[in-house]
């Protein structure tokens, strides 16, 4: 097998402000693994929360490289990287000690290129398949930025015309009235769609204790992350006095870390940068069965090729919020849907996704995958 990769840039159609900072473009780095005239396509995405910046990204790529041109095919590959009892892969294993962005991207490569081989779905191959007919096919929620009240309507109110159902707005803002006034506002815009809260961790514990019953009121939900991360005690004391399910996430980065919380808070939302792929996140899911902790999936902003292997597990999550690629300005693949609130899993073999009109690539490494001049 052959692994090349290619690095894009990713503009969101708007920038997007969350309670720690505001987002405009990010890099993505595909991987491409090749065998026998077939590519499989994973993506990693830069991200500083997460300690990934695009160089990082190239050098594992770089390292992991020839390791995986050792495999005699995409098969042995799959076997290989298989999870461990542990959650890791199998230590010495190719792809052993690879940031979890980074290990997801190969692993979806992989996936994409054994589904092409056999002509089979990426969901098809991840064991029972909740999804009916086709493959999964679930309603998302969209994200609304920390902004103005009166632009969060708009927008709202736009969204749940073209049929979302779940709308995810952000929270954090200094002053807590702004955050309940763009609540009330989009609720009022929107008063069919299901409202999901984000402050990404800017509150205390006290001030969770005090907002909750006023958002609740004003129709959330479910809350992300209240608290700061890094004290999952105070995360699990804000869930059991909350009127709305709390659900970790910047408290619940890996198979550990959910195993931690299940029982103990409403919900953990699981990235696929953040546990390492499609594997994990399986793995999660089954540990946190009957436990009264239920799966959301959730992701970066990332284009419909980094997107796709969660919607191919989206019949498995009580939340879905996969609209990454909807926040794009132009999304260089396509075939996960999303733009009508739904997002589906394709048909077509591997992950399902095709490059659109090719934008976005702003340099192509060379045949023996090296780094970037």
């Amino acid at each position: 097998m052959k692994l090349t990769w290619h690095t894009a840039n990713l503009r969101l159609a708007q920038p997007l402000r969350i309670s720690r900072s505001v987002t405009a473009r990010r890099d993505a780095v595909w991987a491409v693994i090749e065998h026998g005239g077939l590519r499989g396509w994973g993506e990693a995405v830069s991200s500083d929360h997460l300690g990934l910046p695009t160089a990082r990204i190239l050098h594992h790529l770089a390292a992991a490289r020839a390791a995986t041109e050792r495999f005699p095919d995409p098969e042995t590959a799959w076997a290989e990287t298989a999870w461990a009892e542990s959650g890791r892969p199998r230590k010495g294993g190719a792809w052993h000690g690879l940031p979890p962005g980074v290990l997801a991207a190969l692993e979806a490569a992989v996936l994409d290129l054994v589904g092409k081989r056999a002509g089979r779905p990426a969901h098809r191959l991840l064991g029972p398949d909740p999804g009916a007919g086709q493959g999964p096919a679930v309603a998302t929620a969209r994200t609304i930025g920390i902004t103005a009240p009166a632009e969060a309507a708009d927008l709202a109110a736009r969204l749940a015309a073209a049929g979302f159902t779940v709308l995810k707005v952000k929270a954090g803002h200094p002053d807590p009235a702004e955050d309940l006034a763009r609540v009330e506002a989009v609720h009022a815009a929107a008063p069919g769609a299901g409202l999901l809260l984000d402050p990404n961790g800017a509150w205390t514990e006290r001030r969770a204790r005090d907002l909750l019953p006023r958002f609740a009121a004003l129709g959330v939900t479910a809350v992300e992350q209240p608290v700061a991360p890094g004290s999952p005690g105070s995360l699990a004391r804000v869930a059991a006095d909350s009127p709305v399910p709390v659900i970790a996430d910047e408290d619940a980065v890996s198979y550990e870390d959910a195993v931690a919380l299940a029982g103990r808070v409403h919900g953990v939302n699981v990235k696929l940068a953040k546990c390492g792929g499609v594997r994990a996140a399986l793995r999660i899911h089954a540990a946190l069965r009957g436990t009264g902790t239920d799966l959301m999936l959730g992701c970066l902003t990332a284009s419909s090729l980094g997107i796709a292997p969660a919607v191919h597990l989206a019949g498995r999550a009580r939340w879905v919020d996969l609209d990454g690629h909807l926040l794009l300005a132009d999304d260089p693949w396509t075939g996960i849907g999303g733009a009508d609130g739904t997002v589906r899993a394709s048909a077509r073999p591997g992950l399902g996704v095709r490059r659109t009109d090719g934008r976005g690539v702003l340099r192509d490494q060379g045949a023996d995958g090296g780094e970037p001049r």
